[in-house]
């Protein structure tokens, strides 16, 4: 006789296969969403925070990044800053790159896209080795935006997508909050607002010849002044790497001085902090504040608002 199967067991059967399928859409929706996190770099647990005290509301906000991340971001605002272009630019850049590439200078893309703002070199943007130069890449990042007619007072995300012209061109949008937040910081409006924790994972000795070149090529050749080689004070070349400490005087970025000069030296201080892992920096001291790799900004009295000093790993 054929065997039946009562209505009880194929009720369990279908559960199963339920449970199972269930279980697997929860999986797939949980790989997928760590993905994204690990795409834009909104949730990493370690690294770098930006914080602020003045959210909405008068809530505080946070922001982390890894390493990586922060150092790019903080390159980005210096090319900007360095231009003479306002915050607004800097937002705009920084939300566009937090889309296109989650602030990773990746080798890969859509077609031939490429690095952070996922430039292309067959429409012009230049070839592939300069798009992977973050400093390249972001000079012309502006260099377009500042081609577009009042572009500061467009929602950011028309005037990214008049730089852009993507194919998702609402995208940027949801990423101005948190390139508010590093703008703010990395323009040094917000001060002590970025910290770090390097991970210090390779073996590479701190350079300060190298520190200096970094300074120059990301700022411009102003941002410190003129070596002059001296047997006495070891300014020459031999001198410049052995040298612990990398003091940068604090000008004003542009002459007005006062609020201007404070802002510089946090940008300078901000950037040298986001930057410790790859120049292998240990402390950042800026008016009367010292950041610590691993223990964050403290009050310190020594340190004053003419200079900001960078103190290379031993």
């Amino acid at each position: 006789m054929p065997r039946t199967v009562s209505p009880a067991r194929r009720h369990t059967g279908r559960s199963r296969l339920f449970r199972i399928a269930a279980a697997f859409f929860v999986l797939a929706a949980l790989g997928g969403y760590l993905t994204m996190q690990y795409i834009t770099g909104s949730k990493v647990s370690q690294g770098c925070t930006v914080e602020s005290a003045d959210g909405s509301a008068g809530k505080g906000r946070t922001y982390r990044m890894s390493p990586e991340q922060a150092s790019n971001a903080a390159t980005i605002a210096a090319v900007g800053t360095s231009r003479g272009l306002p915050e607004r630019a800097v937002t705009i850049a920084l939300a566009t790159a937090l889309q296109e590439s989650g602030l990773r200078n990746i080798e890969h893309g859509d077609r031939d896209s490429l690095g952070l703002f996922q430039q292309r070199p067959s429409q012009g943007w230049g070839t592939e080795k300069q798009i992977l130069d973050p400093v390249y890449s972001a000079g012309e990042f502006y260099r377009h935006l500042a081609e577009i007619p009042g572009y500061s007072r467009l929602p950011l995300t028309v005037a990214a997508q008049r730089v852009q012209r993507s194919g998702f061109p609402q995208a940027y949008a949801k990423h101005e909050p948190d390139a508010a937040l590093l703008a703010a910081a990395l323009t040094g409006r917000t001060p002590a607002a970025l910290s770090c924790t390097p991970p210090r994972t390779t073996a590479a000795k701190a350079d300060a010849a190298k520190v200096r070149a970094e300074l120059v090529r990301t700022f411009g050749k102003d941002v410190l002044p003129a070596q002059k080689p001296s047997p006495e004070n070891g300014t020459g070349a031999a001198g410049a790497s052995a040298t612990s400490t990398v003091s940068v005087p604090v000008r004003a970025a542009h002459a007005s001085g006062g609020d201007d000069s404070a802002r510089r030296g946090w940008e300078l201080a901000h950037w040298a902090v986001a930057q410790s892992e790859v120049l292998h920096l240990d402390e950042v001291a800026y008016a009367g504040r010292v950041w610590k790799a691993g223990s964050g900004w403290q009050t310190e009295g020594e340190s004053g608002t003419t200079e900001v000093r960078m103190r290379l790993a031993p």
